[in-house]
């Protein structure tokens, strides 16, 4: 530690009780007309644009009223419920397929497909150079700041990174998201190595693979996976690659995309944005919290001692005293959210296989019996449904996919999202975005510095 960076620590530790102070803005400034979190005050979100990529359902207005209704959620006007159904029912891979509908607005012919998976295929290897001299130089300690920066880094290996026409942005796109699972993995290898101590091993990915597929490959030492557990993983990317306009990170995306900026910074955004614990994070912290549960109670099955449990946990006396049960609750669904209701019945089959039963069983009852305690305590009737990171933790620990990978394999498959709706806000808005914050400060006059 240099001294500067001591000096700055024992400063910002001298002046934080005055600065914390200055910076509160009581709860009086503000009123109805400040739409805090961008929020209404029923909790939905405020409308800033319009969008014909993806739509979420979570309840329908009646009267003015919220009423719950069966969470749905669609890519270009398709459930993808079945979308996920229809590839477990033929046994085939999907990720790719969803690229396309989201990136091109229609599902594939199968020429259309096969054509699409080619292009992928040739982009997945890196730029010449770029492993070497971005991430094995530049390890980080954590996957979403080192993939972030790598995809940063991506602008310098581009001979055309500023041109924002659609073909270019197009070019961009696909090459990102045929890049994404070598840089997560490579990335991580990176970490175990330089701060975890472990072997180095890199694989490098293999074009007549899915992007699924190879993400599993180059993540295992062995580079083994059964077919089986990459039809599960490609499951979990169609059900996370889009989510609508509204949530945090494609906003992000679609606020830099407005600036002007070039697709890497756009993406880049959307991905610090992502690293956020009230956002990709929460799968991390639901699989900490299912560890937490497991470790302190006798039988998971015992209704009883897991409700006792969550007691505690919701009064903040056990687990990190937050007070919360992640995986609970979301901003738009109320009954449920499909992805879910189909994550749960989709590793309902291996759980016991892979020897995961015990959190399968806390998750379970952390739905069943958390939602009427979570309710009752912030005086709800509106339902709380789980939401999918109360289950997607539990997948990535069956396939043998470490923590730290978690919300990069969101990242992973988000990105197609992202980059449809990049493309679609270069299209169609034309107009930065510039929402209005109100002013809380008061008037003063300048006092020369030696009159203070």
């Amino acid at each position: 530690m240099n001294s500067n960076s001591t000096s700055s620590r024992e400063y910002a530790g001298m002046i934080t009780d005055n600065l914390t102070s200055l910076y509160r803005i009581p709860g009086s400034a503000y009123d109805d007309s400040v739409k805090r979190g961008l929020r209404n005050a029923d909790g939905s979100g405020v409308v800033a644009g319009v969008s014909k990529i993806g739509s979420v359902l979570g309840y329908y207005i009646e009267d003015g009223q919220r009423v719950p209704h069966e969470g749905k959620l669609f890519y270009r006007g398709y459930d993808v419920e079945e979308i996920v159904a229809a590839h477990r029912r033929e046994d085939t891979f999907g990720y790719e397929e969803v690229a396309y509908l989201l990136l091109c607005g229609a599902l594939p012919t199968r020429a259309q497909e096969a054509r699409f998976v080619e292009i992928l295929s040739a982009a997945k290897t890196l730029p010449e150079g770029f492993f070497e001299n971005e991430l094995m130089k530049r390890p980080s300690r954590n996957i979403m700041n080192a993939i972030s920066r790598a995809v940063l880094s991506m602008y310098a290996y581009d001979d055309n990174p500023d041109d924002t026409s659609v073909v270019n942005v197009l070019r961009q796109s696909i090459e990102l998201i045929a890049r994404m699972p070598t840089i997560v993995a490579q990335t991580y290898a990176m970490k175990r190595h330089y701060y975890d101590n472990a072997s180095l091993y890199i694989h490098n990915p293999k074009t007549e693979l899915t992007l699924a597929e190879n993400f599993l490959r180059l993540a295992r030492r062995d580079k083994s996976y059964t077919d089986k557990e990459a039809k599960l993983l490609d499951a979990l990317m169609m059900l996370h690659a889009e989510h609508s306009g509204g949530n945090n990170s494609t906003f992000v995306c679609r606020a830099v995309t407005s600036t002007g900026a070039d697709t890497y910074g756009a993406i880049a955004a959307a991905i610090n944005s992502l690293k956020g614990p009230l956002h990709g994070g929460a799968n991390e912290a639901v699989m900490h919290m299912v560890s937490d549960i497991l470790e302190h109670v006798r039988d998971p099955k015992d209704d009883d001692e897991v409700g006792a449990y969550l007691d505690k946990l919701l009064d903040g006396e056990a687990g990190d005293r937050s007070g919360k049960l992640y995986g609970l609750g979301h901003a738009v669904y109320t009954v449920s959210d499909p992805r879910a209701v189909t994550i749960r019945e989709l590793i309902g089959e291996m759980v016991g296989i892979k020897g995961y039963s015990d959190e399968f069983l806390i998750a379970e009852r952390v739905e069943r019996l958390g939602i009427p305690k979570l309710m009752a305590r912030k005086g709800k009737s509106v339902p709380i449904p789980a939401n999918v990171d109360l289950y997607s933790g539990i997948v990535y620990k069956m396939l043998g996919i470490p923590e730290d990978l978690y919300t990069p394999l969101f990242a992973v498959s988000r990105v197609s999202g992202w980059c449809a709706h990049r493309l679609e806000e270069l299209i169609t808005s034309g107009r930065i975005m510039r929402p209005a914050y109100r002013s809380a400060a008061t008037r003063k006059t300048y006092v020369p510095i030696e009159e203070r």
